[in-house]
Order: structure tokens, then sequence, then C-alpha cells
């Protein structure tokens, strides 16, 4: 049982959209672009008169995770993909439900 007394030599956790140990910077960032557009549509649906907001940042997040899921190559990257489609339609629909693309 010398194993037990001997401290554990884990490694580090490390926060990585590359599990699979090659670098894909097109596909990290386009996890990231439907991410972040997705974040905005659904943020700005909290206030109506931000509709304009919503219907286009969710309809380009909605475009760019469609492409950045077909693309993705690990994981995580499908991982925020998929969150960032959730949000980038439910953006969307609700700005476009709020008055649509154009202001009043």
């Amino acid at each position: 049982m010398p194993h037990v007394l001997q401290p554990s030599e884990r490694e580090r956790f490390k926060l990585t959209l590359n599990t699979d140990g090659r670098s894909h910077p097109m596909e990290n960032a386009l996890a990231l672009a439907a991410l972040g557009c997705g974040l905005v549509a659904f943020v700005s649906t909290f206030w109506i008169s931000a509709h304009p907001i919503s219907a286009w940042f969710g309809t380009l997040g909605f475009g760019v995770g469609l492409y950045s899921q077909y693309v993705s190559v690990t994981t995580p990257q499908r991982s925020l993909n998929i969150i960032g489609i959730v949000g980038s339609f439910v953006g969307a629909a609700l700005g476009i439900a709020h008055g649509g693309f154009l202001p009043h």
C-alpha cells in the first residue's frame, strides 16, 4: 500500500476546447462566436425595445452555430454550439415576435 502514503500526482484541471490535443483555431472561434451571438440575442429579449438586436443577433448566431456544429471536431465545441444555437433561436423568435428586424 505504498501508493496510499504518497501524494497523488494528478494533472491540474485545464479548461480547453481542444480535447484531442490538436489546435483548432477556426472551429474554436466559430463556437465562441455562436455562443456570443446566442447570449446577446437571449439577453436582449428582456427589453422589448431591443427586438432588432435580438432578431439580428439571433438569426446570425443560429446560422453560425449550425455551420460551426457541422465543422466541429471536439465535444466541448459541440456543447458550446448547442448552447449558442438554442440561445440564438430563442432570441430570434422573441425578437421577431416583439416587432421584427426593424425598429418602430
